[in-house]
């Protein structure tokens, strides 16, 4: 760590975590991030000096605060507000069931908030659900006590124009919170031009309201406006004079920034917290982030009672404030599952309806119960990720895995969704069912498929990352390698970043375990000695 006062580098959260928000409680800052299809969601980060992050827990952890099943990419839960108030605490979101925009086609879902009255304690009651429909909750609390659900959802009064744009716009009306009634009709107060007004967060200073806005999308049109009333949450509103508050391209090395949220430090500096990507410059041309959206961190003034953030500048990774310092991001980490629960950052792809893991039935192993869905299939398989933070680094494993038959397989995998992955596992051979087999499934090309020379020995899995993903393997009999790494292949991160044919690409790369059988449950189970980055 350099020493260096007032500068700091940016994503202070890398590898997916986007559509930040954040409070402080007292000395603490908390910032929760999207999760969308992934269990547990809406991860919770604490902080006490806004460089140094340590996710700490998450918000939806039970069956009865989220069951997501099926979705496409992209689905499941979209960017959550996180809000402190008497001494409580409140996060709201949406889940989405059903989202395909290439053919218009999404169930609005509605919005829900949890609360807890011990943020440490990780205990969230179950959702209250709003009548509202929309996504990109935001609560305000004004002086009366007088709560505001603004929400982002199509405009029942379509903009004439060809060709349509997607008039997603800011509606808000007041809310009984006990109940999630709406006590109000819903007010439009935010349309845009780009036909994506979303994001919204309010905020009072002084005898102005503001309110912030995400517009243009979350793409290459990505930017940040602001409002303000002096009336209320109803307006009317007057746009700021410098809107948008900055604006990053599609040839600067940080993009697609927006959405953001606000703080205030303990010495009365103002914050702000927003996502951005970081493509990969190769030969002139950027290439597509494996690590999709990622939490940045700018600093916010004031000027004649509008809000001037990172000094109207671009997003910069490298970035000053006052206070703050260098943090070299972490990027070795190993988990030998000796612990009594997984430990936090694993996630599965939708919410487990069974229990198909165990750490107790062989001490010292992440055991996997493979169940009948593959890895293809938009359900919940036995599969457990981690995300990927850091662009050059290598995962590995070492796995016990003695099939007994060719319809069940279990390794490890370079994952973006269940339309794009590339697997390296263990299984039985078809034509010879007394021979394993190991199993490399790239997102683009064949299928490689080579042969063990052993039946029972334990297989250590590599995936080196960097500028592609490269596969390799070993054999481990009593803890001696048999000769060195063997390399099956590789994917380019262009083939591992595709976009979906439906759904959209809203995550980020991760790593994980699996096992699986192909319509049926594996008998036999398959021991991880461990997982590490490197």
């Amino acid at each position: 760590m350099s020493t260096q006062i007032g500068t700091y580098t940016n994503p202070i959260i890398p590898g997916f975590n986007p559509d930040p928000s954040i409070i402080r409680s007292g000395s603490s800052y908390f910032l929760v991030t999207s999760s969308f299809e992934y269990f547990p969601g809406i991860p919770i980060y604490h902080s006490t000096d806004l460089v140094k992050w340590r996710l700490v827990g998450h918000v939806l952890t039970r069956k009865s605060q989220l069951d997501v099943r099926t979705p496409e990419p992209g689905g499941g839960i979209w960017a959550a507000t996180i809000r402190e108030h008497k001494g409580r605490y409140y996060v709201m979101s949406t889940c989405y069931d059903r989202y395909r925009p290439q053919a218009d086609d999404r169930v609005w879902p509605r919005g829900f908030y949890v609360w807890t009255d011990d943020i440490w304690k990780g205990e969230w009651s179950d959702p209250v659900y709003f009548d509202q429909v929309g996504f990109d909750q935001d609560l305000f609390w004004d002086d009366d006590g007088t709560v505001y659900l603004s929400t982002t959802y199509r405009m029942l009064k379509r903009t004439p124009c060809v060709p349509q744009i997607k008039d997603f716009a800011i509606h808000i009306c007041t809310v009984d919170l006990p109940t999630g009634r709406c006590t109000s009709a819903p007010k439009l107060i935010r349309s845009s031009a780009s036909g994506v007004a979303e994001g919204s967060h309010i905020l009072k200073r002084g005898r102005y309201y503001y309110l912030f806005t995400a517009e243009g999308g979350t793409e290459s049109g990505h930017c940040e406006w602001v409002s303000r009333s002096e009336s209320g949450p109803f307006g009317p509103w007057e746009l700021g004079p410098r809107n948008p508050l900055w604006r990053n391209g599609t040839g600067d090395e940080v993009q697609n920034t927006g959405h953001a949220d606000f703080v205030v430090d303990e010495s009365g500096n103002w914050w702000a917290v927003l996502l951005g990507v970081r493509p990969v410059n190769v030969g002139g041309q950027w290439k597509a982030s494996v690590f999709g959206r990622e939490t940045f961190l700018v600093p916010m003034a004031w000027e004649d009672d509008w809000p001037v953030i990172n000094g109207g500048q671009k997003i910069t990774l490298h970035s000053s404030g006052p206070g703050l310092y260098q943090l070299e991001q972490e990027v070795k980490w190993r988990d030998d599952f000796t612990e009594a629960a997984l430990t936090l950052g694993w996630y599965r792809k939708n919410t487990p309806q069974r229990t198909d893991f165990s750490l107790s039935e062989n001490p010292g192993n992440l055991r996997l119960w493979g169940g009948p869905y593959t890895l293809s299939v938009p359900t919940c398989p036995t599969l457990f990720l981690r995300k990927q933070t850091s662009h050059s680094a290598t995962w590995e494993t070492q796995l016990s895995f003695n099939p007994t038959t060719s319809n069940t397989e279990a390794g490890t995998v370079v994952w973006w969704n269940y339309l794009t992955y590339s697997s390296i596992g263990i299984r039985l051979s078809r034509t010879d069912p007394n021979k394993r087999i190991l199993s490399l499934r790239p997102a683009e090309g064949e299928e490689v498929l080579l042969d063990l020379q052993t039946q029972d020995a334990d297989v250590r899995l590599v995936i080196e990352c960097g500028s592609r993903y490269r596969f390799g393997f070993v054999e481990v009999i009593s803890g001696e390698e048999i000769g060195n790494v063997q390399w099956v292949g590789e994917v380019s991160n262009e083939a591992m970043t595709a976009d979906p044919p439906v759904g959209a690409a809203f995550t980020g790369m991760m790593l994980g375990l699996y096992a699986f059988g192909e319509l049926e449950g594996s008998l036999v189970p398959a021991d991880f000695r461990y997982a590490e980055f490197r």
